[in-house]
């Protein structure tokens, strides 16, 4: 079996593209045929003068691929989603970052891990997407979260106000430094570190949580993820900043904003056996007792 392969990389620090070269001489003996994210073979070629085979290029989305592969943490897999989590096409995360969630298979399993893929003995999990709408053409450009997303202050210590609605009607008027939508995915991201739930990647449902909230009583709350939240944001500095999975633009006080669950899924490739529980055991202690 004739399988293609699009890879995307790390292209900022060596040490998690260095396994790349390995990757590559593994799916050249499987004879796989491969397309390499332009910015991900510069960097590999030029800055670090990797001998690689002679491959296709692409940009942004214009490619087409049996399984898409991204070499580096989380935040590589989510710019590989961002760019190709439309097309349906399954993503694997090869983790050569830190924690590692999404991108869960390390360096030593490639080979196996590999070897599951042309038995297909691996599973493919469809994640949901939060959908963005709003004023800003910026944002507009790709406004997909795999994870979350986020309003927050701007550079300066002054709090924002953010009025929230669900489904038209209001839920809370929030006194913080922002506040968080996330999906199941992004549960254990950013929205975990500020307090918020761990939810199972297969639930249908959105966390919304505050950041440093000025009050005793806000605590996160879980919606159906077929609600729509929309956002209304006061700010003394007149500005305030939307975050995509982590990229964000600066927006005018007074623009509202409207997340919604999206059309498409991301399908995430995982190994045969693996179950989320596991990786919080694992990689973030779950339940540890350390006395």
């Amino acid at each position: 079996m004739r399988m293609k392969f699009a890879i995307f990389g790390n292209t900022y620090q060596a040490r998690k593209s260095s396994h790349a070269a390995e990757l590559f001489q593994l799916l050249a003996q499987r004879g796989a045929e491969l397309c390499v994210e332009r910015e991900f073979h510069h960097f590999l070629t030029v800055d670090m003068k990797l001998p690689l085979p002679p491959v296709e290029l692409f940009d942004g989305d214009d490619c087409q691929a049996d399984m898409v592969l991204s070499v580096g943490g989380d935040g590589t897999f989510l710019k590989a989603a961002a760019c190709l989590g439309r097309k349906g096409i399954p993503m694997l995360g090869i983790n050569t970052g830190r924690l590692g969630f999404l991108a869960d298979v390390s360096p030593g399993e490639m080979e196996s891990t590999i070897g599951e893929i042309y038995a297909g003995n691996y599973r493919v999990e469809e994640r949901s997407v939060l959908q963005l709408q709003c004023d800003c053409p910026q944002l507009m450009r790709r406004p997909y979260a795999l994870n979350e997303i986020a309003v927050l202050k701007h550079d300066s210590s002054s709090m924002i106000t953010i009025h929230a609605y669900i489904n038209g009607a209001p839920l809370a008027t929030y006194q913080a430094d922002g506040l968080i939508v996330a999906t199941p995915t992004g549960s254990t991201a950013y929205s975990l570190s500020v307090g918020g739930p761990v939810v199972v990647p297969y639930c249908h449902t959105m966390a919304i949580t505050a950041v440093a909230p000025h009050s005793l009583n806000m605590r996160p709350i879980v919606i159906c993820d077929d609600w729509e939240v929309r956002l209304e944001v006061e700010s003394r500095s007149g500005n305030f900043l939307v975050s995509i999975d982590g990229c964000s633009e600066s927006c005018p006080e007074g623009m509202s904003l409207l997340i919604r669950r999206a059309s498409h899924t991301v399908k995430v490739v995982k190994r045969a056996g693996h179950v989320p529980f596991g990786t919080l055991r694992s990689k973030m202690m779950w339940g540890a007792d350390v006395r």
